[in-house]
């Protein structure tokens, strides 16, 4: 069902210069992440809000209550398309591989290719510093962002607990959310 509704969504975001990045459900939340040139402000999630909850008033694919959200990628990134992985290059990236797919299900390294066949991530640990994936043996993917430099000692005691608060709230922190009856 999340990909049927990822292109209809996409379908009706693309007017306002948006983009579909990701589509999830987890019990009776449906999560839309948008993205556009330049990244997305509130008044693009507010508009990019609307239309979606149109979609789904014309095309209700949930019996009863949901809660809808729609909101940015935040610095961790969902990869779904080719064109997502090729703005990704240089960039590091986890991907999980479907269970059918030979080797590690989880890789993790620096993607430095992304071509119409698939993706090459090099990084320590992997067979010959660097592995090949078809876009097929992709389950999930997304990029990672890498704090900069560990702090000394003393600084991190104390910036510690400013530190976690502002990691957990950076990931989509722009969100917006619509409960419908």
């Amino acid at each position: 069902m999340a990909d049927e509704l990822y292109d209809l969504l996409g379908a009706a975001v693309a007017p306002l210069g948006l983009e579909v990045v990701d589509v999830e459900l987890h019990a009776a939340v449906l999560r839309v992440v948008v993205d556009g040139p330049g990244g997305v402000d509130l008044e693009a999630l507010s508009n990019a809000t609307r239309m979606v909850s149109d979609v789904l008033d014309a095309h209700d694919p949930f019996p009863g209550r949901y809660t809808l959200e729609v909101s940015s990628p935040g610095v961790e990134r969902p990869l779904r398309t080719p064109d997502h992985f090729a703005r990704a290059v240089g960039e590091t990236v986890t991907v999980r591989t479907v269970a059918t797919t030979e080797g590690e299900r989880r890789v993790q390294g620096r993607l430095i290719v992304a071509d119409e066949e698939g993706i090459v991530v090099e990084g320590e640990g992997l067979p010959d510093g660097g592995r090949r994936l078809a876009y097929g043996d992709i389950d999930r993917a997304r990029t990672v962002f890498m704090w900069g430099g560990a702090p000394k000692p003393s600084e991190a005691r104390r910036r510690g607990s400013a530190r976690r608060r502002s990691a957990s709230s950076s990931p989509g922190a722009d969100r917006e959310r619509v409960t419908t009856p």
